[in-house]
């Protein structure tokens, strides 16, 4: 097999062309998702034009050095060598940047007043927790996990690597990261919105499956800690109700 290897002559992959990453995208079904983003970023420079949110050269020139910093590109060559590994050109990455900076201007235009009303009226949806969690398809194997863990104490990573069919969770030994309730899928919210920490909650069915979820801890938050947060949750969900209403338009 060793020899066979050596002798055979592997031809030179050349750089994908834009066209051949467009084709990738859609045979490894990724095309939609990634329309929905450039999408996303269209609407919300249309809606910056429309309401005159603009930026200054003075501001482009502080996000640049700030990237630059934050990646190391101290010079005129780690900047231009790190482009190339990018494939993109110095205006793409200027858009980028131009991109990003928009839209943070916009959720504060947006949204910026009534951060601290939402959260004082809303502070429970705002609770943060490290979750853990198990997900399977069926419910008689959700049971017999859920039986392990609660009487016969079995380790909830190993049983999480072993069966959870979610791909962070089976990567991570069960461990799904920092949430807040708000996140979560209805079901879940409402099964371990009073759990206490380290108790084993479910099997909850959702339309993924059945979970099997633990609070590993929770933490309290003030507003400054999640402002960023709470922000980006109003941002997200106006933007959803403005593609609803695309789709709605277009149906009518």
């Amino acid at each position: 097999m060793q020899e066979t290897l050596e002798k055979l002559l592997l031809p030179e992959i050349s750089p994908a062309t834009d066209d051949a990453v467009v084709a990738y995208l859609r045979h490894s079904y990724k095309f939609a998702e990634i329309a929905a983003l450039a999408e996303r970023d269209t609407l919300i420079l249309t809606v910056c034009e429309q309401l005159g949110i603009t930026l200054t050269d003075e501001e482009l020139q502080a996000a640049g050095d700030a990237f630059r910093l934050e990646h190391k590109l101290l010079g005129a060559s780690e900047t231009l060598a790190w482009l190339g590994k990018q494939r993109i050109r110095v205006e793409d990455w200027s858009q980028g940047i131009r991109v990003s900076l928009l839209t943070q201007k916009l959720k504060e235009h947006l949204f910026g007043e009534t951060v601290d009303s939402h959260y004082i009226t809303n502070r429970d949806d705002y609770r943060r927790m490290a979750l853990s969690q198990i997900l399977v398809r069926d419910l008689t194997e959700a049971l017999k996990i859920a039986q392990a863990l609660r009487v016969e104490n079995a380790s909830f990573c190993a049983l999480a690597l072993e069966h959870s069919r979610g791909k962070q969770s089976q990567q991570n030994a069960g461990f799904v990261g920092i949430r807040f309730l708000a996140e979560l899928l209805p079901e879940i919210t409402k099964a371990v919105a009073e759990a206490k920490e380290g108790k084993v909650v479910g099997p909850i069915q959702t339309k993924l499956g059945y979970h099997i979820l633990r609070v590993e801890k929770w933490f309290a938050a003030e507003l400054s800690e999640v402002r960023e947060q709470v922000l980006e949750s109003l941002f997200h969900n106006w933007l959803q109700t403005k593609s609803r209403s695309d789709i709605g338009s277009e149906m009518r």
